[in-house]
C-alpha cells in the first residue's frame, strides 16, 4: 500500500482527523510551504496559533530514512520521564507524531529564530556575549541532567540497537582510504580533498583514536549548528530559560557531551572560515587573518559559551579530565565534516576548505595548543576555582 502524501489539498482533513484543527477554521488559514529537505507545511489558524506539519520524504520504494522516528524518540523521551519536564521548554514543541507515514506536527515557535540568521543579518561581527552564555547553560542543563543515569540509557539502548555503533560509523563516514571505485562517486574537487586529508597520516589517526574513545553518557543533540539553535526575538529581557530552544533533534541519542560543544564551537568558527579572503598569492596565514569575521570579534561569544557550560556543569571535568581537548578535536572532526557536506551539495573545495581542513587538522593532531588559539586563553582559565586548588 502506498503511503499517505500530504499535501495544501489534504492538509486540514487531516488536521481536523487528529482534532487539532476544526472545520470552522478551515476558512480562515493560511497555509505556507516551508522550504527544506523534507516536506514542510506552516498551517496559521485565525487565533493566531501556528502548526508547523513535516512529512519526511519517501523513496522510490516508499520508505524513509527514519529521522523523524528519531527525533519523536526525544520527545518520548522527555514525556517517560516527568522528572525530565523542566527542559522541554529547551526544545521543540512536538504534537503529533504519524510513525506509518512519517510525519511530524510541531506548535510553530514564531517568537523565535534561527541563530544563524540572527548573526547574518542583525549586524555584521555582532554577537551578544548573552547569547552564547545562553546556549553554553541550556546545553549544560541537558547533558548534566542525564549523565550517567541507567535508566535513561537503557531507555535509548531498547528503542535502537546498537547506539555507539551507529554513532561511530556516522562519524568516520566517508573517511576511509582512496579506492578505485571512489573516482566515480565524487567530484574532482572531492578527489582533491581526500588526497590532501589523506596526506596527513597523524589526522585520520587522530579521528580514529576520537572515534574509539567515544564515551557516551548523556542526552546529546549530535548536530548542534548554530541554524539547529533559535533565540528569543525578545532575547535582551527574555528569562535566562526562555532565550534558547534546540531544535532538530533528529540525530538526539545517548551521546558524548564534547562533540555536543565541540560542533557548535565548530559552527562559530566558520562565520570565520567562510569569510576569508582567499587568493593565488595569498598565505592561508593572510588569508585568515584578513577575514570579514576575523576571529577576534568571535572570541568573547566562544569563550563565555565554554565558560557558561563548565559553570553550570563542572562534575563533567571530573568524569573526563580532558573535556576541553576532547571538545577541539570533535570540533575539529565537525569542521571535516562540514567540508563534506559542501562537497556532496555543492561540489566545491577551493581555498577556503584548504584553510579549513588546516584548522581542522590543528585541532584534532594538537587539541591542547588550539586552546589559547582559539578562544584567546589558556584551557586553565576555564577551570572552576574549586578545581585549581585540587590540582
Amino acid at each position: 500500500m502506498p503511503p499517505f502524501i500530504l499535501n495544501s489539498q489534504n492538509i486540514f482533513e487531516y488536521l481536523n482527523s487528529l482534532n487539532l484543527c476544526t472545520l470552522d477554521e478551515q476558512s480562515f488559514s493560511k497555509i505556507a510551504l516551508k522550504p527544506a529537505k523534507n516536506f514542510n507545511l506552516l498551517v496559521t489558524f485565525p487565533e493566531g496559533r501556528k502548526l508547523l506539519v513535516k512529512q519526511e520524504r519517501h523513496n522510490p520504494e516508499g520508505k524513509t530514512a527514519g529521522e523523524f522516528f528519531l527525533e519523536w524518540r526525544i520527545h518520548d523521551f522527555l514525556r517517560h520521564f516527568p522528572e525530565l519536564n523542566y527542559i522541554r521548554t529547551n526544545l521543540s514543541e512536538a504534537v503529533h507524531f504519524n510513525w506509518e507515514n512519517s510525519i511530524l506536527i510541531f506548535n510553530y515557535l514564531d517568537t523565535y529564530r534561527d541563530l544563524m540568521d540572527f548573526y547574518a543579518k542583525e549586524n555584521l561581527n555582532l554577537f551578544p556575549i548573552n547569547i552564547a552564555k545562553a546556549v553554553g547553560k541550556t546545553l549544560a542543563s541537558i547533558h548534566r541532567v542525564s549523565i550517567n543515569n541507567e535508566k535513561y540509557r537503557e531507555f535509548f539502548q531498547h528503542t535502537i540497537d546498537s547506539p555507539i555503533q551507529e554513532r561511530k560509523s556516522n562519524l568516520s563516514r566517508g573517511l576511509d582510504r582512496l579506492t578505485p571505485e571512489i573516482f566515480g562517486k565524487v567530484p574532482a574537487d572531492g578527489i582533491k580533498f581526500f588526497a590532501l586529508y589523506q596526506r596527513y597520516d597523524s589526522l585520520g589517526q587522530a579521528i580514529a583514536e576520537l572515534i574509539d574513545s567515544l564515551t557516551p553518557c548523556c542526552l546529546t543533540h549530535n548536530d548542534l549548528k548554530l541554524n539547529n539553535i533559535l533565540v528569543s526575538l525578545d532575547w535582551e529581557a527574555a528569562p535566562d530559560e526562555e532565550i534558547i530552544r534546540l531544535i532538530d533533534w533528529e540525530r538526539g541519542n545517548w551521546g558524548d557531551p564534547a562533540n555536543d560543544l565541540g560542533t557548535v564551537i565548530a559552527s562559530y568558527l566558520q562565520m570565520w572560515l567562510y569569510s576569508m579572503v582567499t587568493g593565488k598569492s595569498i598565505t592561508i596565514d593572510e588569508s585568515l587573518r584578513l577575514a570579514a569575521t576575523p576571529l577576534y570579534v568571535l572570541q568573547p561569544s566562544l569563550r563565555e559559551l565554554v565558560t557558561a557550560y563548565l559553570t553550570h556543569f563542572p562534575e563533567i571535568l571530573e568524569h573526563r579530565p580532558d573535556f576541553l581537548q576532547r571538545v577541539m578535536q570533535f570540533c575539529g572532526l565537525a569542521l571535516i565534516t562540514a567540508i563534506q557536506a559542501r562537497l556532496q551539495y555543492e561540489k566545491t573545495f577551493g581555498n577556503v576548505g584548504i584553510c579549513m581542513l588546516q584548522v581542522a587538522k590543528s585541532l584534532l593532531c594538537r587539541p591542547e595548543a588550539s586552546i589559547p588559539t582559539i578562544f584567546g586563553v589558556e584551557a586553565t582559565d576555564f577551570y572552576p576555582d574549586s578545581l585549581l586548588v585540587n590540582s
